[in-house]
């Protein structure tokens, strides 16, 4: 009862022996106080502690504490006392099923009937259990703020108490039963807190009164009110919807180390989001290797019935998509935030604000990191340890509906039929799913490095300091950024990425066998090189496991298949260039820096003699900051050194070669003898939709801003007529995703804004067609890399 989030309370010494005892009794039927009586009476305090003195029972409610605990002028000791019930033991392990709801009653909450029955006929399924017991004067020490009222300081004993008896209940039934306990009491109880809801209802001109009962129906509607035998149920039967459809790949080693990390740090999983089965695989992963469960930041779409009730049992907190400026609300969020992490309670959110689109990570969103930054400014929390987690699947059954959405179509609203129909879907078998845990990140060391100044907020209502606001802002920034690049440094590439690579490379080809096998060779021996993390890549040599792929691929209506001639040939389904590209993108960030260096290359050997090296380097530069909003890329020197080493992977000469500013034509038929060109298969559908973008926005006068909406719906027109016109490579560039991605570049760019003058109106019309000019030489210049490319031959080598 002395420090309720400690993990591993001390052991219990006692200075001077306490000469009486106070038992806060946990019970809630006449069974469990017999039993709880009876130990009392066997001396189970003496032999428990150590400690021969009279024992005062009293229950554990604030108003039984309030009377004849607060105001003792001696110094009892203060030890919580219930019974613990536990479900039948079975392989070892003790968990409620389904089976033991026939008894119409929760193994763990057992009625009183069920009680008597246990303890006459199964006497091992309950033991009486203590909390880490305090003296009195220490309990009053610890909560100095409130020790003077008796009602405040009754409820703070309380809290501790329960909160002592819930940690020792996890030593007997394990960590991932760890839940809070009256949350929203122990925060409105806050000190702190209460001056700030004063301080907004001053700012406000609203009531004290007022603004307490907003903050009281906020925390209600928060506050994941966990139970553990939903938890248990809930895991049971969500496990089908994946278990059966993926076998999960799991490094336990990685999960180890988050176990030792979380003895002294709360722990925020950051995943990254393909699919709504993430959280089931997460949770299920840790639940099996014995970690709390998380409180999963959730947003407002799955809160129907009855997904919506159950999910906050398990630790599901909804927050409001937003919430604009409702002071109270955020002043809510804020707090149960530092309150669950000041607790050790571990959180997991998916910072990219829902699922991918395209395959590959998305740009984050800041307003949760934010929250988690206040925290520890505001010094109620000393550290977060955040980890980055990639979820990476072989093949996804939900595609289908990811592809319409980026075509233009509106997204289906959840509800139950659309979760029934989910769950249908789910029955095929998929393959694997990669869970890979990335290296941890001090939160506190991270934004510092970040400049980030760490300096409490100066409260509701103060003034602002806008250098510091700043620094807050581009050190969260920097810190989402270091996530994204943890997830990807961990995403391994998959067999399934690696085939589309190949089959989306090659225009209305199909490709035999033995064709793909030679079109994946040299990249599997570039993947190995560079010591990739990947997938189970190595059945890829052999012809019938590749075989087996396809097939897979087909079944999923991604790969198409014609069996009429020779031998089977392979290429994309028609319709199928979106979700081939999903596939593909899960990996793409490892072959980015590859294909720019193709593309600088060419604009080196296009560039006059002499200017040739810093025409590659400029071009390469240029291509990182047109590809700034799709990819996350090191600060300019790390690029640099990056392109060095990819180089010398090209050419191991290369410095020689290119000593005095010259670059040969010769490179060129290094990367043709390096068996693969990556430029076209990775870049081309990305600056093919700013080229779409960039087109419209030129065909535009400079006095007009479109409207984004709309704008995003005539590229989306305009974007299938290039494909018709083969003006576009392929259908996977016209997606309202990567449209939106280039939308955000040119206003990046400046060229979104109106210009009311003319002669600022003339000169943004010309910058506009300059950024769509420059986009068609690039486009010209991939298609040179894909003449390159050894699989575009009709006779392959």
């Amino acid at each position: 009862m002395i420090d309720d989030h400690a993990d591993a309370p001390p052991a219990t010494t006692f200075d001077t022996v306490p000469r009486s005892v106070v038992a806060l009794v946990d019970a809630t039927s006449p069974t469990e106080r017999e039993l709880i009586g009876g130990w009392l009476a066997e001396g189970g305090i003496a032999a428990e502690f150590g400690v021969e003195a009279p024992v005062t029972q009293l229950d554990l409610d604030a108003a039984a504490v309030a009377a004849r605990l607060v105001d003792r002028r001696d110094d009892p000791l203060v030890v919580p006392v219930r019974v613990v019930w536990l479900p039948p033991e079975r392989d070892g392990v003790r968990r409620t099923t389904f089976a033991d709801l026939a008894t119409l009653a929760d193994p763990r909450r057992p009625h009183r009937l069920l009680q008597r029955r246990l303890v006459a006929k199964t006497p091992d399924r309950h033991l009486v259990l203590t909390g880490q017991p305090a003296r009195l004067s220490e309990l009053r020490a610890n909560n100095a703020a409130v020790a003077g009222s008796a009602e405040p300081f009754a409820r703070a004993v309380v809290r501790a108490g329960i909160v002592a008896l819930e940690r020792a209940e996890r030593g007997v039934i394990g960590d991932r039963y760890k839940v809070p306990r009256l949350v929203a009491e122990e925060i409105l109880d806050t000190p702190e807190f209460l001056r700030r809801l004063d301080a907004i209802a001053l700012h406000t001109g609203s009531t004290s009164r007022e603004v307490y009962r907003r903050a009281e129906k906020a925390l209600k509607e928060l506050v994941a009110a966990q139970s553990r035998l939903v938890s248990d149920l809930f895991t049971q039967a969500m496990r089908p919807v994946h278990a059966s459809t993926w076998k999960v790949d799991c490094e336990p080693s990685g999960l180890a180390g988050l176990r030792r990390l979380n003895r002294s740090h709360p722990l925020v999983f950051l995943p990254s989001h393909r699919s709504y089965v993430d959280a089931f695989v997460l949770g299920d992963a840790l639940a099996r290797n014995d970690f709390p469960p998380n409180h999963v930041i959730g947003g407002a779409n799955l809160r129907f019935w009855p997904i919506g009730p159950i999910a906050r049992r398990t630790g599901t907190v909804f927050i409001r998509r937003s919430f604009g400026d409702d002071e109270v609300y955020k002043a809510v969020v804020e707090e149960y935030f530092a309150y669950l992490l000041t607790k050790r309670f571990n959180l997991e959110w998916y910072f990219e604000g829902g699922r991918t689109r395209t395959g590959k990570l998305r740009p984050p969103r800041y307003g949760l990191l934010n929250y988690l930054a206040a925290a520890i400014r505001s010094r109620r929390v000393e550290d977060v340890m955040l980890v980055p987690v990639s979820i990476t699947y072989e093949r996804l059954n939900e595609l289908g509906a990811i592809a319409t959405e980026q075509s233009g179509g509106a997204k289906k609203p959840e509800g139950l039929t659309w979760l029934a129909r989910y769950v249908r879907s789910q029955q095929h078998s998929a393959g694997h799913v990669y869970l890979r845990f990335g290296e941890p990140l001090s939160a506190r060391e991270r934004l510092a490095a970040h400049g980030d100044p760490l300096v409490p907020d100066p409260g509701f209502g103060a003034p602002e300091n806008e250098e510091a606001r700043g620094q807050e802002r581009k050190a969260v920034q920097r810190l989402a950024f270091e996530i994204a690049v943890g997830i990807n440094a961990v995403t391994p590439i998959t067999v399934n990425a690696l085939v589309t690579l190949a089959l989306l490379g090659v225009h209305e080809r199909a490709l035999t066998l033995g064709e793909v096998r030679r079109v994946l060779e040299p990249v599997r021996g570039y993947i190995q090189r560079r010591g990739l993390p990947s997938g189970e890549l190595d059945t890829l040599s052999a012809d019938h496991a590749l075989a087996v792929v396809l097939e897979q691929l087909s079944l999923a209506r991604v790969v198409t298949v014609y069996r009429g001639g020779l031998e089977p040939v392979y290429s994309i389904e028609a319709g199928a260039h979106l979700e081939a590209a999903f596939y593909r993108n899960s990996a793409v960030h490892w072959f980015v820096n590859r294909a720019i260096l193709e593309l600088a290359i060419l604009a080196a050997v296009e560039a006059p003699e002499g200017e040739q090296l810093r025409a590659g380097w400029d071009t390469a530069f240029r291509l990182r900051d047109l590809l700034k909003f799709e990819f996350f890329f090191p600060e300019r020197a790390e690029f640099a050194a990056q392109m060095t080493a990819e180089m010398e992977l090209v050419d191991e000469d290369w410095h020689d070669r290119t000593a005095d500013g010259t670059v040969g034509t010769d490179i060129l038929a290094e990367l043709t003898e390096s068996g693969f060109v990556m430029a076209h298969r990775v870049l081309r559908s990305f600056l093919d939709a700013q080229l779409v973008v960039a087109d419209r926005l030129a065909a535009r006068d400079g006095t007009e801003s479109p409207d984004r909406k709309r704008f995003i719906d005539e590229c989306l027109a305009v974007g299938r007529q290039m494909l018709l016109q083969q003006r576009l490579h392929s259908p996977e560039s016209v997606s309202s995703e990567l449209f939106t991605t280039a939308l955000k570049l040119a206003d990046n760019y400046g060229l979104l804004d109106a210009a009311t003058d003319p002669a600022a109106a003339a000169d943004l019309r010309n910058r506009r067609r300059a950024f769509a000019d420059e986009l068609r030489l690039i486009g010209a210049r991939i298609a040179r890399a894909a003449a390159l490319d050894p699989s575009n031959r009709l006779e392959m080598p």
